[in-house]
């Protein structure tokens, strides 16, 4: 499948997907303890992960936890708006995580090839602008509002994921955009406890038959705290067998904190199976055999 990102097309390939990198600028997120660093800083760690190999960055301006309230969009906008200027003048693709119309306004003004939004499109809006624009949308799977936690009492979670995302997709369309710009993500965590999540994530081959490319936002998420018992800072383990499981299963997009390390695996899982060849390398390289001895 192709996924159009404004003025870039990319193809889909299973087995192989893009690796999304998380800058987060805003205070409060689950998984960091300290405070965002300046715009220079953040654009300076933007950088480092496409040199790792991220085909995209993903910033938000508005962290997801349920134990705070949402910021002013304007607040939003100040956070954002200068680190996705920095990067796209610097050649990179750059996505929004924002719920807001206004926010995502000003980001593609900006030059943001895509709106990842975690409402699940609970304001259409985002779609016009993703058409006005030729951006991509990621549209997720939760049944509650933003920054609100609830989690109903699902009859059967794999079906509603599947018909929410097709309810949600069909209204994409309806707001004039194009099958290419859409990404679907069935929503790891959001109204959904850990056993719901793994449910979904466990019926992946079903959901991909809404014909659309699936994200997995994997990275650090609680339900791999309820399966390892670690806290979200100790998760990098959970995170890169959740990455290689949505390799597998045919993610177009896994979405990560940890660019550098999601790469090494995938590129290692990927000679492994047969589907690259070992690449060229140094022989006379001794740091790819040992560290040197200590002095």
């Amino acid at each position: 499948m192709r996924l159009a990102l404004r003025d870039r097309t990319v193809e889909c390939v299973p087995g192989r997907p893009l690796v999304m990198g998380i800058v987060n600028a805003n205070p409060g997120s689950f998984s960091d303890t300290a405070p965002p660093p300046d715009v220079d800083g953040l654009v300076e760690h933007a950088l480092a992960m496409v040199a790792d190999g991220a085909e995209l960055v993903d910033v938000g301006g508005e962290s997801g936890v349920t134990h705070s309230s949402p910021s002013a969009a304007g607040e939003e906008i100040e956070r954002v708006v200068p680190v996705v200027e920095a990067l796209t003048a610097n050649g990179v693709t750059v996505s929004v995580d924002t719920f807001k119309p206004e926010v995502a306004r000003a980001a593609l003004a900006a030059g943001a090839a895509m709106v990842n939004d975690v409402s699940g499109l609970a304001d259409p809006e985002l779609a016009a602008l993703c058409a006005q624009t030729g951006a991509a949308l990621v549209v997720m799977h939760t049944r509650a509002a933003p920054k609100q936690e609830h989690f109903p009492a699902y009859e059967d979670v794999v079906a509603d994921v599947e018909e929410f995302l097709a309810e949600r997709m069909a209204a994409a369309l309806a707001a004039g955009m194009a099958d290419e710009q859409i990404v679907l993500d069935p929503g790891p965590d959001f109204a959904k406890r850990p056993a719901e999540t793994v449910a979904v994530l466990r019926a992946w081959q079903r959901l991909a038959g809404l014909g659309r490319p699936l994200l997995a936002a994997v990275s650090r998420k609680y339900f791999l705290g309820a399966i390892t018992g670690r806290a979200p800072d100790r998760r990098l383990g959970a995170t890169l067998a959740a990455v290689l499981w949505a390799a597998d299963a045919g993610a177009a997009i896994v979405r990560v904190h940890d660019v550098a390390e999601a790469i090494d695996a995938l590129a290692v899982q990927a000679v492994l199976r047969g589907d690259a060849e070992l690449p060229p390398f140094d022989a006379a390289d001794e740091s790819l055999k040992w560290l040197p001895p200590a002095e």
